[in-house]
């Protein structure tokens, strides 16, 4: 059972930057899809992010967040640049495990994701 622990998250004002992340333990994250996802108070749980062989993005945060992994640390980030108010939410972590080899796209429904973080508050203020 893989546990992840999302940290980073904070305030800041519009146009400012946070790097989230998301330590694993109990097992290596390298063959396994991961994704970041938010949910805003009284919205839906929404995909941002997912990193397999490439890395993808919802259309809302594409070319303002970046995704990446350090194999090395077991740690997965989420660099936000650019932040708006409306990327104000819990942010999470989740690990799916689809295959014995990691796929080069990974799912962005959160149905495919069965291990989850705790979660992050990121506020982003006008």
């Amino acid at each position: 059972q893989v546990q992840l622990v999302e940290s980073g998250g904070g305030s800041v004002q519009a146009g400012g930057s946070l790097r989230l992340s998301c330590a694993a333990s109990g097992s290596t994250l390298t063959s396994y899809c991961l994704g970041w996802f938010r949910q805003a108070p009284g919205k839906e749980r929404e995909w941002v992010a997912s990193s397999g062989r490439y890395a993808d993005y919802s259309t809302s945060v594409k070319d303002r967040f970046a995704v990446s992994r350090d194999n090395a640390k077991n740690t997965l980030y989420l660099q936000m640049n650019s932040l708006k108010p409306e990327d104000t939410a819990m942010y999470y972590c989740a690990q799916a495990d689809l295959s014995s080899i990691l796929p080069a796209f990974c799912p962005a429904n959160w149905v495919a994701y069965k291990n989850w973080g705790q979660g992050t508050q990121v506020t982003v203020s006008s």
